[in-house]
Formats: structure tokens, sequence, C-alpha cells
């Protein structure tokens, strides 16, 4: 029988068939020693094929179809371990927020240049605007929404706490599977929660000490919206976001305003770091690069240089 994984607790899952029956399974141990760089070899979207169920109920998941695509992060720049967020998407929303707490433009950019690296579209979701009740902090919104949709990234505003933006929330689901991300407290469950209210995730206030949010979400599922025709797939929060795999000459490929101006440097395998005649360094000079954009692709280049030094030692 072919189903599509629909929760991901470690080392169990439930898969989903087409007429909606759910059933408990593991995975074959072979999973786990066909050299495959992730801690978790079977994501939520895979589609597999299981076996009939044991004494116990459970069944062993046999086989997994191909991917379409995935999102896939290493746990820290110190880790050799990576994992697979989601896969087979139409989109991934990545929701940040610009207080209570502040995610990094840094892990913004990572998210979204891996998201880009694996052909899978991104929107920005902007959570508790609520709060941004001061003339500085409506500027900041002002400028982060203009940076990234200058991109080409679509940017929606809402707040979990009044409602706001969550009907244009809705209307990027429609008919779409989406991976919903982010740092921890930035409000991913909540958002779930106004989506789907019979999912009733747990979440939790904000670290009064660190203005940073506490994990509630420990395991990945995937939601149905009905009404919307649409799946939604909720992963535990995410403190940082390591890159995996990425080759240095390809990095620039990933940032489409430094993809658009390396077309006019000198040299073909420019690293837009030093060379003379970059095009990209003089963008950065001219502000029509963003400095902070520019420091996201310079700490991926930083990732792949750790990678290779690990490689040579091992």
């Amino acid at each position: 029988m072919t189903g599509k994984v629909t929760r991901n607790t470690g080392s169990h899952y439930i898969v989903t068939f087409p007429d909606g029956t759910e059933r408990p399974c593991k995975a074959k141990g072979k999973f786990r020693i066909q050299g495959i760089r992730t801690t978790n070899p079977v994501a939520v979207g895979d589609e597999v094929e299981v076996g009939m169920p044991g004494a116990d109920g459970v069944s062993f998941i046999t086989s997994i179809e191909p991917r379409k695509n995935y999102i896939i992060r290493r746990a820290s720049n110190l880790s050799k371990e990576s994992h697979i967020l989601a896969s087979n998407l139409d989109q991934t929303l990545l929701v940040a927020t610009l207080m209570e707490p502040v995610t990094s433009t840094t892990f913004i950019d990572r998210f979204l240049a891996t998201a880009a690296a694996y052909q899978v579209p991104a929107v920005l979701v902007i959570n508790k605007v609520d709060l941004l009740t001061e003339r500085e902090d409506r500027e900041l919104l002002d400028a982060v929404k203009y940076l990234y949709e200058s991109i080409g990234y679509p940017v929606i505003e809402v707040s979990a706490a009044t409602g706001e933006g969550i009907e244009s929330l809705r209307e990027c689901l429609r008919n779409k599977t989406s991976l919903i991300s982010g740092n921890s407290g930035v409000g991913k469950s909540s958002l779930v929660n106004i989506l789907v209210p019979e999912a009733n995730l747990r979440t939790a206030e904000i670290s009064a000490q660190h203005k940073t949010g506490m994990h509630t979400t420990t395991f990945s599922q995937m939601f149905r919206i009905p009404e919307l025709n649409a799946e939604i797939i909720d992963t535990p929060g995410v403190k940082g976001f390591g890159t995996v795999d990425f080759k240095k000459n390809e990095v620039a490929h990933y940032f489409p305003e430094i993809f658009k101006e390396s077309a006019s440097c000198r040299f073909n395998n420019c690293t837009h770091t030093h060379e003379p005649g970059c095009s990209v360094l003089a963008a950065l000079d001219d502000s029509r690069i963003a400095a902070s954009r520019y420091n996201s692709y310079l700490s991926i280049l930083r990732d792949e240089e750790d990678d290779n030094k690990y490689r040579v030692a091992q």
C-alpha cells in the first residue's frame, strides 16, 4: 500500500492512505545505512510503500518514492548532522518576527537560500505586527518588507493575536502543500491553531530574560485544511539554520539579486569577495545589494569552507 507520511515523532511515523485511514509505521533499518546524511531518512510529506501490519499493529515502511523537492538543514554550524524538515512541497512559509523575538536577517537569508537550492518557492510571513506600535518599528517593518519584495519574495504581514492578515495567509495556502517553519517563539503554533483549530497545538510565552522562544512543537506533523484544499506541515522551531552541501561557486545562484549582478563580473569564476571587476561588489557599494544580504552570502561561503576542511581531515 502507498501512503503519505503525515507525522514523524523520531523513530515512529503515521502514514495516511488515500481513503483517509492512518497506520503507525517504523522505517526498516536499511534506510539508515544507505549513506543518506540525515537524522531522518523518512520525512513528513514522503510518499511511501508500507507493508502489512505486524501483531502489534505497526507496519514497516519498505520504500520511499522519489521526492520532487525537500527542505534540509544542518542543526548548527559545528554539526555534521542534517535533518529534512519536509518533502514534496508546493511552497514554504518562513514565519519571522521583528520583536519578541527578533528573527535575524542571516537566519531569513539562509532559509530562503536553502529553499531556492532545493526548488521550493518561499514566502516570508512576518508575525506579531501588532507589537510594532512605535514609528521606528513600523519603519523597520516597511524596510524589511521592501527589501524582500524587491528581490522577488512575497511578504505577508500577520498577527495571530489580532487576526490581521490571516485571510491573506489563508489564500496563500489555498490548493498547496506548505511547510511552515521559523525560529522558536515566532508564533508558528498560534498561527496553525488559527488555521486548524482542531490541531490545538501548545504555545508558550517568550522567555523574559532572553527574549527568545521556547520549543512547543516537538515533532513534525501535516494538517489538512479541507475548505482550502490545502495541507500545512508544522515543524519544531529552530534556533539556527546551517546550510548543507552547497557548492561554493553556486551559492550566489540562491541570492537572486547577487546572481543578477554577477552576470557582469569580469571573471566567470568570481567569488564576489575580492576580485577586480566584480559587479557584485560594485552593486554593494552602490546599495543595489543590501549589506545584510551580502553578509549572509559570506556566512554561507564560510559554511562551505568549514565543510571542505572537515572532508580533508576525514
